[in-house]
């Protein structure tokens, strides 16, 4: 379930933290983020995220994900004001030691628009893009880059059918018919085409040739309620997927799915939160199986699919919903899991802090066993982080992640305990060495 400020879009062995209490963190604060706003003109050497079976391989090492959604990447680089945001929160995803962020490559016929109408594109935005992907590179992030929304924020399936109806060769007025009409399949392949063979002005790559990219995902959270069976959803995600190998062998691929199980996945059916979610259109495993989906997306949102369960039950049910997934991973798809956005929501009725970063914790450390267990759990991207002075922008599960030591604590321990497992990256060793207590490989 993916958010915005404009609303629904759809973010080892221990470690002993360098700090003695907040005038220490205040201090390491200050030493390790003085000069987030200093160019750096290293050149990144990176090399192309592998899979083999249920892992990710990066340079022939195991590579585990500790991730993060910053939808607005792109947005902001638009906006000669906005852009210093995106450097700065790339650099302290770096000093956190994350090495994966999710953000959207798309916006269809709303403001700052990458994709005017079908086949026409706004420079200034490609630009905006292509200074994100350069930005990451610099500071040795990789990116999951999202190529269209499910719902309506930023454009998505909807915009689709609009200029598909303004053109009159819609076959429906229907949002679905997003995922069948001949017509505005053609406009989807001409997007990605166009997406996928782009030269970056700043790094002369195209982009199916540079390896900043992580994944393609091909639609954040996929439905098609007017056909429950899944078949046209199906029948959608193998042309498309299909279609971008065809033009990328680089890059891994994923669906964007939320996770939940469809007809036909019947022993499954129970782990879904409810009724209604075999009811969308799609289905985990189905979606997932097919050989041109390099890796499975799942979402976890329990405080949006439930509305009569305390918080403990809530946790009860995540660990539940992860644990499926993860062996769905290892015994049926035989491919890597990535939980590419989790959240606790500010607006629920009990939230406290401390109940998000338990929950956060919870989710963590399922991942981290999972790892330690060379088992299919590859990572976890919590929705969502900003940069400060963005409250315009806030949704209900917006963090800016230094302003709670205990939160920015939790998700540095994640990256040291994974960088013990797989050895640290080139790129993160200088900012482990910060606060991971123990010798990196």
């Amino acid at each position: 379930m993916v958010k915005s400020f404009t609303g629904r879009m759809g973010g080892g062995n221990g470690l002993v933290y360098p700090i003695l209490g907040f005038a220490s963190f205040i201090a390491f604060l200050y030493l390790s983020f003085g000069d987030l706003w200093i160019s750096h003109k290293i050149e990144t050497k990176l090399s192309f995220v592998e899979r083999n079976g249920t892992q990710f391989f990066l340079d022939g090492r195991v590579f585990y994900i500790n991730g993060w959604n910053s939808y607005w990447l792109m947005d902001h680089a638009v906006d000669e004001r906005k852009k210093p945001r995106v450097k700065a929160m790339l650099q302290v995803g770096a000093k956190m030691g994350f090495t994966v962020c999710r953000t959207w490559a798309f916006n269809d016929g709303d403001y700052n628009a990458l994709q005017v109408s079908p086949g026409r594109f706004n420079e200034k935005v490609f630009r905006a893009l292509d200074h994100v992907i350069a930005e990451s590179r610099r500071q040795g992030i990789r990116l999951v880059l999202s190529l269209v929304n499910n719902l309506q924020a930023y454009g998505g399936k909807t915009q689709y059918v609009k200029w598909a109806w303004e053109e009159g060769v819609a076959l429906s007025s229907s949002n679905d018919s997003f995922f069948y009409d001949p017509s505005i399949r053609h406009y989807f392949k001409t997007y990605l085409k166009t997406v996928l063979t782009r030269k970056n002005t700043i790094t002369g790559l195209e982009y199916r040739d540079d390896p900043t990219i992580f994944a393609w995902e091909l639609i954040n959270e996929p439905r098609c309620m007017t056909d429950a069976s899944g078949d046209t959803l199906q029948d959608w995600i193998e042309e498309m997927s299909t279609y971008i190998k065809s033009i990328d062998r680089n890059h891994l691929l994923t669906v964007g799915l939320e996770g939940f199980y469809g007809p036909r996945s019947p022993k499954r059916l129970n782990v879904n939160p409810e009724i209604w979610a075999a009811d969308l259109g799609s289905d985990f495993i189905r979606n997932s199986k097919i050989s041109t989906v390099d890796f499975a997306s799942v979402h976890i949102y329990p405080d949006h699919w439930f509305h009569d369960q305390n918080f403990e039950e809530k946790l009860k049910y995540v660990a539940k919903w992860m644990l499926s997934h993860i062996e769905d991973g290892d015994k049926e798809l035989k491919k890597p899991v990535l939980f590419t956005e989790f959240g606790l929501s500010n607006e629920n009725k009990d939230f406290t802090p401390d109940q998000r970063e338990k929950f956060m914790k919870l989710i963590l450390d399922i991942i981290y066993k999972s790892a330690k267990r060379s088992k299919a759990g590859a990572g976890a991207f919590v929705w969502q982080f900003f940069v400060g002075g963005m409250e315009e922008y806030y949704d209900d599960f917006a963090m800016v992640p230094w302003e709670r030591p205990s939160t920015y604590q939790l998700f540095t321990r994640q990256s040291c305990k994974l960088a013990r497992i797989q050895g640290a990256l080139p790129t993160q060793k200088q900012h482990l060495r910060d606060f991971c207590s123990q010798r990196l490989k």
